[in-house]
């Protein structure tokens, strides 16, 4: 997967430091091979991750560090994008080297000979250094149709480097299937028992068939993102590739009951970048598996392979007519065994929480993203539901004075714990950071260890339907301590109300796993 890095440069498509790591965690879960973090020589972000994700175990997948060849005009012990690479620690090096002659003269300004050299000078610095090295071709298919002997060449050139495999990219994403067909038996011809490797990107709408059919060809590695997010027209869309390959051609990628996550893992990564999902995509849209009246919603009822290629529910889907009651309830139970609980299909709470689930999807609540609110959810419908605090009633004043001096918002608060009422105020940047502060200076002398708790991502979404700026708004807040992080959601018609609903969740939560630890 390379959503991090090549799904952050699309337009508009935006994740912070921890929402990398959330999604690198949530790839983990479903068992992705192989989560390449970012380009460490290119922002300070990426090495940030590279940092960071030494705290988490991600199981047995592998993260990869990015970067491109050693610069044409120093040698690699002195490139400081080499040293970047090397810093990061991770088992898997992944660099990219020119196949195209036009792009080695009129962008890397250097001639064919010192581009192969760059290629094996690089790979042969990093192969004693790193257990596992990948080499990406960049623009090959299109540098195989101008030059086909000099785009082997890098190919050689990149083997003779010490790669470990080697990665074909249709970079300006132009090239037929058919087209790659042929590139890639002429490939195997002089590389026969060479790993290879596809990276496609979707300009002619042909990322999915071009990795599908590279694997038909014994392509053995598929390189693409979450939804397809990625520069301009995006990259191959993996929640189209992985269950096509599973399900259609028996390759196990994915243990079958991970495969059941897929939806889940890709609203996940829609709600952290803040945008609104594709209805109508694949397998894990929302309209993928949806018949609308008529022949067709009649003919499903009576056999669902009248009109539908697989069994939603193989990739966390469900069909719409008429929704399924027992897909629901999977779901349900398969998310409440990642919180410890375990519930039964025929108990009365599953259904329950399932028609509570419901009934807040409708308004407009989404979970993924936002576990901790769902796991709250649950345990209330299990009857383990603690209220810590109970809000009393709360004021925020916005107050400007003078057109160049910033508002100053003071949130005053009265809870009650117990039997104590207390009343308090406190001054924020923005009327949410003030309540925020508010309500943990009213609950700190109860609580104390709220202290550690910090409220790290803030998120809003405008609600599609009428209403302009009465519309309703969707809240989602990522909160940590010394222990975990979790997200908590909120909707209302106010944004004030819909973040103090995140909030009260993410104060709950924090309260419950506190005293959960206490007892353990």
């Amino acid at each position: 997967d390379t959503t991090r890095r090549d799904g952050t440069q699309a337009e508009e498509f935006i994740l912070s430091l921890w929402d990398k790591i959330r999604i690198a965690q949530k790839l983990a879960q479903l068992g992705v091979h192989y989560v390449e973090g970012g380009w460490p020589g290119a922002n300070e972000k990426d090495r940030d991750f590279f940092t960071e994700i030494r705290n988490y175990d991600l199981g047995l997948t592998r993260v990869a560090a990015f970067g491109s060849t050693h610069h044409k005009d120093r040698l690699p012990d002195a490139d400081s994008n080499m040293q970047e690479l090397l810093l990061a620690r991770t088992p898997v090096i992944t660099i990219f080297g020119k196949s195209s002659l036009f792009q080695v003269k009129e962008v890397l300004k250097t001639t064919p000979e010192r581009n192969l050299e760059l290629i094996t000078s690089s790979l042969a610095y990093l192969k004693p250094k790193v257990e596992e090295l990948i080499y990406d071709a960049e623009h090959f298919f299109d540098a195989f149709k101008e030059d086909r002997d000099y785009a082997l060449k890098t190919l050689k050139a990149a083997v003779a480097g010490g790669a470990d495999i080697l990665v074909l990219c249709d970079t300006n994403g132009g090239t037929l299937t058919s087209e790659v067909v042929e590139i890639i038996k002429a490939v195997q011809e002089h590389f026969p028992e060479f790993p290879l490797g596809i990276h496609a990107h979707n300009d002619s709408e042909l990322a999915v068939a071009n990795s599908v059919v590279a694997v038909e060809l014994g392509i053995v590695q598929v390189q693409g993102t979450i939804n397809g997010v990625g520069e301009r027209c995006g990259n191959a869309n993996l929640c189209s590739i992985i269950p096509n390959l599973q399900l259609k051609m028996g390759f196990e990628c994915l243990p079958p009951a991970n495969l059941k996550r897929l939806r889940e893992v890709s609203l996940f990564v829609y709600e952290l970048a803040n945008m609104r999902p594709n209805r109508y995509q694949p397998y894990v849209g929302k309209s993928a598996f949806a018949h609308k009246g008529g022949m067709h919603a009649d003919a499903v009822k009576k056999n669902p392979r009248a009109y539908e290629h697989v069994d939603p529910e193989t990739v966390g889907n469900t069909r719409y007519i008429p929704v399924s009651e027992q897909s629901g309830k999977s779901s349900i139970i398969l998310k409440a065994r990642d919180f410890g609980l375990e519930l039964h299909p025929n108990e009365p709470k599953v259904r329950l929480a399932l028609d509570k689930v419901k009934d807040l999807e409708a308004q407009g609540y989404q979970f993924e993203g936002a576990e901790a609110s769902l796991e709250m959810l649950l345990r209330a419908a299990l009857g383990q539901y603690k209220e810590y605090f109970r809000l009393v009633s709360f004021r925020i004043i916005d107050q400007k004075v003078g057109e160049d001096e910033p508002p100053v918002p003071e949130a005053t608060i009265r809870v009650r714990v117990g039997f104590h009422e207390v009343h308090t105020a406190a001054i924020g940047n923005g009327p949410v950071n003030a309540l925020d502060k508010a309500l943990k200076k009213a609950l700190l002398r109860f609580y104390p260890r709220l202290e550690e708790m910090r409220l790290e991502d803030y998120k809003v979404r405008v609600l599609p339907g009428p209403g302009g700026t009465g519309a309703k708004v969707r809240v989602l807040i990522e909160s940590r301590d010394a222990h975990n992080r979790w997200g908590t959601v909120g909707v209302a018609h106010d944004i004030i109300e819909a973040s103090w609903q995140a909030l009260v969740d993410s104060i709950t939560y924090k309260l419950f796993k506190d005293e959960q630890r206490g007892k353990g």
